[in-house]
């Protein structure tokens, strides 16, 4: 090979390295370097892909309810055509579906028990174009929501909750009242229950009940939809887009995306997923900095070889680039190890746990507890490359002062006790 000498050398030296040859002490230290490096990696690579597993999960629960974007009159008035707002929005080449919907917040009660819930007014085929829960429900529980029938579906915690099932009367209490000669009176309006919907999401299912539109117009004193629900193509785009539709849907209008309605969650999310590479970011790099103990034992074992390296002419940065090479290809082993072990892990991640858990006969998640009983991975390049580059920089880093160390030995005092 015509490689240059500084790389044919540095190879020669990880090699022999590796096989203990000459220091196994030196072997050793160098070995556990590397497998720290890829340790950190791997557990870099499972627990972000852990993370944007779970992510994933509770927002495809959370979506099935809810629409990606939302744009609704400011006032909380009724538009005057949501079809016409419905086909305005639609321009953006992104919305894929639209639904009118009405939303306020009211007390459900049966017997003594009384909930708090958002009451949702929707048509049931437009809806199905927007929710995966109404897709999946149209032809069965919401087909029963009939205009004039005062009929309520109920999540399935909610229904819990209140003791009734299929068939059951529940009293919605609107928000505002009736002013009569005896004084302020709840506006109170009995429902039959049409069924219940599971979304897998325990704030919808506990908090969320769905009605007619044109009963919720009613029950609430509205002469139509108060807003539109829109889908998009692609669910990480509902914040542009909503930017997009708010300085182009009109005046009197507010544009609300799914992370806005969710605010709270979705930023502790990102929060957390920062800190956590932040966090086993530095795993990584104690482990990378453990290359500079390795090297600076390989200068010291090497001392002969560089002075006989630079008496036959070679430069101090030449003698630099040796050691260089050395520490660099052990970050680049020691990353692309990680690499494989972390994906290997996180891919298959769904039969080691549940393997692990017979094993021990454990539960990590108790299906009992959680909503989610197992666990899931979700290995993203977006994730796996910047790990690996911040990987390859801190080993590189770490040869730098072991490396000027060794092109700054003197020859003669090298070779004095030769």
């Amino acid at each position: 090979m015509n490689w240059p000498y500084e790389w044919q050398i540095g190879w020669r030296y990880t090699r022999s390295g590796r096989a203990g040859r000459r220091n196994g002490f030196i072997s050793f230290i160098s070995g556990v370097s590397v497998a720290g490096i890829a340790l950190g990696v791997a557990a870099l690579i499972i627990v972000l892909s852990v993370m944007n597993g779970f992510q994933k999960e509770v927002r495809s629960r959370m979506l099935a309810v809810i629409s990606h974007v939302e744009v609704f009159d400011r006032d909380g008035a009724a538009l005057p055509d949501w079809r016409a707002t419905a086909a305005k929005a639609a321009q953006n080449k992104r919305v894929v579906g639209a639904a009118p919907f009405i939303a306020a917040q009211s007390l459900i009660a049966r017997g003594d028990e009384m909930r708090g819930a958002i009451v949702r007014g929707i048509l049931p085929a437009e809806e199905a174009k927007v929710t995966d829960i109404a897709a999946k429900l149209r032809d069965t529980v919401l087909a029963k929501l009939e205009p004039g029938a005062w009929r309520i579906v109920l999540g399935i915690e909610l229904a819990r909750q209140l003791r009734v099932r299929e068939g059951d009367q529940v009293t919605i209490l609107a928000p505002g009242g009736q002013v009569t000669p005896a004084g302020v009176v709840p506006r109170m309006k009995s429902f039959t229950v049409a069924g219940t919907f599971e979304a897998g999401h325990y704030e919808y299912d506990s908090g969320l009940a769905l009605i007619h539109v044109d009963d919720a117009a009613k029950l609430y004193r509205l002469e139509g939809p108060s807003g539109v629900q829109l889908k998009l193509d692609d669910v990480n785009a509902a914040r542009d887009v909503g930017y997009e539709l708010a300085g182009s849907i009109g005046p009197g209008l507010t544009v609300r995306d799914w992370t806005r309605v969710n605010r709270n969650w979705y930023d502790a999310v990102q929060i957390e997923k920062r800190m956590m590479f932040i966090i086993l970011t530095l795993i990584v790099a104690v482990a990378a900095f453990n290359l500079v103990s390795t090297l600076v034992m390989t200068v010291t074992d090497k001392r002969a070889d560089i002075a006989i390296l630079r008496t036959l002419g070679a430069s101090p940065r030449s003698v630099m680039g040796i050691f260089v090479v050395q520490g660099a290809t052990s970050g680049i082993i020691g990353t692309l190890a990680g690499v494989g072990l972390g994906l290997l892990v996180a891919v298959n991640i769904d039969v080691i746990v549940p393997a692990i858990e017979r094993a021990l006969g454990v539960s990590f998640l108790p299906g009992s507890i959680y909503l989610i009983s197992r666990m899931p991975s979700d290995p993203q390049m977006a994730d796996v490359m910047p790990i690996g580059i911040i990987s390859l920089v801190l080993a590189f880093a770490a040869t730098l002062y072991p490396s000027w160390r060794a092109s700054r030995v003197n020859p003669a005092e090298a070779l004095r006790y030769e």
